[in-house]
């Protein structure tokens, strides 16, 4: 354990703290607006310190404990369209993460982690955010490693991009790196799902497996406003017909054994995946319980940091923070 001590914003179901407590971080707390995704947190983890709130409205002033951290992390509800970036009308989530920005202020963190979408580190559409935070962090100490990830080279079988912003204060920031890929080869939907599939029973969970042998595409949450839930746009809907997946709702239980699996029959001879094999495909360990009913269970799945990448970010933060000897981790 390195003894590094986090706190997080906008933690909805838990992926990127989760990575992070695996990497050897120690929350100090965390915060979501979301009832549910505040169950999740606690009934997962009890023994953190959940606070069920705004970050437009959180005061660290009223929080120490959430002071004078080694990280300020923060996987924030993705920006709708990079088009609108800057926009008098920007949208509430580019206003959180200008919000998280200013956060720094108060807390003063060695290290910040802020991830969103892949255009966040290198789309023209964001310069003007990025400009922000080196106008608001840069005269503080700290330097900027903006790049993407993609979930996929972590053992994620999931086609999943992520644009990351690491800043950390002048006197680590050059020994920072970010994480290198640890899966050799893609893992696929079919090695993941294969056993839950088969778990009522199903017989043909073999062939279907086969021709599931690919990456997910990238799981999509959705918002409290839609309906149902579904796997997402309709290339994402397109590109799970090709592994014989019903990609236009989720499931309430896996195949019985009575199940016919003939994709040309059309989308009801598909399979469809339920919201705990989301889970699997987002890296969520199986003991990890996600509170709600099905769409709201999707929903924070969909928009949770896949776990594993949480862990490999986590260990390159805590790389460069415990470098230097003579200056012992906060707290």
């Amino acid at each position: 354990m390195s003894g590094l001590t986090f706190v997080d914003v906008c933690s909805g179901a838990g992926g990127l703290a989760l990575g992070l407590e695996q990497a050897g971080f120690e929350p100090r707390l965390l915060l979501d607006d979301d009832e549910l995704a505040v169950s999740t947190l606690r009934a997962n983890r009890p023994h953190w310190n959940v606070l069920h709130a705004d970050l437009m409205d959180f005061d660290p002033a009223e929080h120490p404990v959430s002071l004078d951290v080694d990280l300020l992390s923060a996987g924030l509800p993705r920006v709708k369209s990079s088009a609108t970036v800057g926009r008098a009308d920007s949208r509430a989530e580019e206003q959180l993460l200008k919000a998280t920005v200013y956060l720094v202020h108060a807390i003063r963190p060695r290290a910040v982690l802020i991830e969103n979408v892949p255009g966040l580190a290198n789309s023209d559409a964001y310069q003007q955010f990025r400009d922000f935070a080196r106008a608001e962090l840069a005269h503080l100490g700290y330097e900027f490693s903006w790049f993407v990830v993609n979930a996929v080279d972590f053992g994620v079988p999931q086609n999943r991009k992520q644009g990351v912003l690491v800043a950390i204060e002048r006197q680590w920031a050059a020994t920072f790196r970010p994480p290198s890929p640890t899966a050799r080869q893609p893992t696929t939907v079919g090695d993941v799902l294969g056993p839950s599939m088969a778990s009522r029973g199903w017989q043909d969970v073999g062939r279907w497996a086969a021709q599931a042998d690919r990456p997910a595409p990238t799981l999509v949450g959705g918002s409290k406003n839609r309906g149902g839930a579904d796997l997402g746009p309709t290339g994402a809907k397109n590109t799970w017909a090709t592994m014989g997946v019903n990609g236009h709702t989720v499931a309430d239980e896996v195949p019985d054994a009575g199940f016919v699996w003939d994709p040309e029959l059309g989308r009801e001879h598909m399979v469809k995946i339920t919201a705990g094999q989301a889970a699997l495909l987002q890296g969520f360990p199986t003991t990890w319980e996600i509170i709600g009913r099905k769409t709201a269970r999707y929903r924070q799945i969909g928009h949770a940091t896949p776990p594993p990448v949480g862990k490999a970010l986590g260990r390159a933060v805590a790389a460069a923070l415990i470098l230097d000897p003579e200056s012992p981790p906060a707290g």
